[in-house]
């Protein structure tokens, strides 16, 4: 399949590029950004998107790279490939942020993982998509440039539905900020082929006392169970009790996660299916997470 005609620009700086988006914008010529095209370009040849212009960011080279700040916190700039954090050396990530570097296993096939982008993949909004739950999971700040200026909005402000986020027509998502450091945290997943979007994504983040066995407290968030990642406060409240990291604790982190969640049915497998995926899922989670 071809894509539809379309118009081609280049930007050469962000100012510029907002500029354009924001005019073509209001001429209602539907603009689309292009960055790493790993979803987008697929979309287009298969005329799923019929974007009238295109505008590729991929030389804003003041959009790419890995640094934490004086706070601890960790930015990656929103062209900051999956395969650069994949191989981040330990002293970029450090071990706070560690499940970044993991996760990135799941993310399709190394051609994909080279091109693909942070950003791209944030404002493209699946519902599965790793760098979406960790996000959510993680508090993640979105930062966002426009016409009128720049903005920060809190992950759980930036995801709205399917494919849908909080960004304008003329908005560029730049940089996302963890604002913390996340040592005891996890993600995994199941997707019928290697490669594949999740049919169901579990993290966890759990809150351990000094000891190291006690768990104090944690986050759980799931994709593939609604429109967008979702936070799961039952399951968080189970973590929250403050027991014995075991498999105890962690068989009833699952369930209560697979009780709350409503997951609809499709091709890739029926409600009840992707509850028992999630109560699996959430359980090796925390065991992965428990193992760092």
């Amino acid at each position: 399949m071809k894509p539809a005609p379309f118009t081609y620009h280049r930007a050469r700086d962000l100012d510029g590029a907002t500029r354009l988006l924001a005019e073509l914008e209001a001429r209602e010529e539907d603009p689309k950004v292009l960055a790493g095209g790993q979803s987008l370009v697929a979309m287009m040849n298969f005329r799923l998107a019929r974007p009238a212009h295109l505008v590729d960011i991929g030389r804003l080279d003041s959009l790419r790279g890995i640094r934490t700040d004086a706070d601890g916190a960790l930015h990656l700039g929103a062209l900051t490939t999956h395969h650069q954090v994949e191989r981040a050396p330990a002293e970029s990530l450090g071990r706070g942020h560690a499940v970044l570097r993991d996760a990135m296993r799941w993310v399709g096939h190394l051609p994909i993982r080279t091109r693909g982008t942070v950003g791209g993949s944030l404002a493209h909004a699946d519902a599965t998509a790793e760098w979406c739950l960790l996000a959510t999971l993680l508090d993640a700040e979105l930062v966002v440039h426009g016409d009128g200026g720049r903005r920060r909005v809190p992950a759980a402000e930036f995801f709205l539905g399917y494919y849908t986020t909080a960004l304008g027509a003329d908005d560029l998502l730049t940089e996302v900020v963890f604002p913390r450091p996340a040592p005891h945290a996890a993600l995994t997943e199941f997707a019928q082929r290697h490669g594949d979007f999740a049919t169901v994504a579990a993290a966890v983040d759990l809150e351990l006392a000094a000891d190291g066995r006690t768990v104090r407290g944690g986050r759980v968030a799931l994709g593939g169970v609604a429109a967008l990642p979702v936070r799961v406060p039952e399951a968080e409240a189970v973590l929250a009790r403050g027991d014995t990291a075991g498999d105890a604790l962690f068989a009833a982190c699952g369930r209560a996660a697979a009780d709350a969640v409503d997951p609809p049915s499709d091709a890739a497998g029926s409600a009840g299916y992707r509850r028992r995926l999630a109560r699996t899922l959430v359980v090796q989670a925390c065991e992965e997470a428990i193992a760092r």
